[in-house]
């Protein structure tokens, strides 16, 4: 995915990527963190952040349904399901939990395969190991999501609990990755 042969060799451009990706880092860190010491707290804003997420996407296509084209019961059926969803999860939060701990458990997946990618794909330089690390970790999370997720629901800190451990580990890789970047542009 990110390929450093591809980035150009300016100076400037190099020093800000790498000091964003050294702030990205460090903001992820520390909700990472934040995540691991108050979990219910994460699980609850996580749960509540996808409910907006979806009533907001919902009320976007139903703009969109009614400036294009108001007869396309598609495109207000699709409404109708993002802001149902949203507000279900959002005024239902532990079934909320346990539909959003399965869509973690796919994200862990692809975000722990995406890692073993990009670490294969930078091995000659350093720095490698430290994304098939953070791949590793997000596969082992969405092994255990898979196997909790009947009980996640009576569990719900565990959400805060692994989404805190992967936020972490990516703001940790995030801060190697910024210091790569850096030392390419020397």
């Amino acid at each position: 995915m990110w390929d450093f042969k591809i980035f150009p060799k300016e100076q400037e451009l190099l020093e800000k990527l790498g000091k964003y990706s050294t702030i990205a880092g460090i903001f992820l860190g520390v909700i990472g963190v934040f995540s691991i010491i108050y979990p219910m707290y994460a699980s609850l804003f996580t749960v509540a952040f996808i409910a907006w997420i979806m009533i907001f996407s919902g009320i976007s296509v139903g703009y969109f349904t009614f400036v294009s084209n108001k007869e396309d019961w598609l495109g207000w059926l699709k409404t109708l399901i993002l802001i149902g969803t949203g507000l279900f999860i959002l005024f239902n939060p532990v079934s909320g939990i346990a539909a959003v701990g399965i869509l973690f458990a796919i994200y862990f997946f692809l975000d722990g395969f995406m890692g073993f990618a990009l670490g294969s794909s930078m091995k000659p330089n350093k720095g490698w190991w430290i994304w098939s690390l953070n791949g590793f970790i997000s596969v082992v999370l969405g092994v255990i999501f898979l196997v909790s997720w009947p009980s996640i629901t009576k569990e719900a800190w565990l959400i805060g609990i692994y989404v805190g451990i992967s936020l972490l580990f990516d703001g940790v890789t995030l801060l190697f990755m910024g210091n790569n970047i850096k030392k390419l542009g020397e």
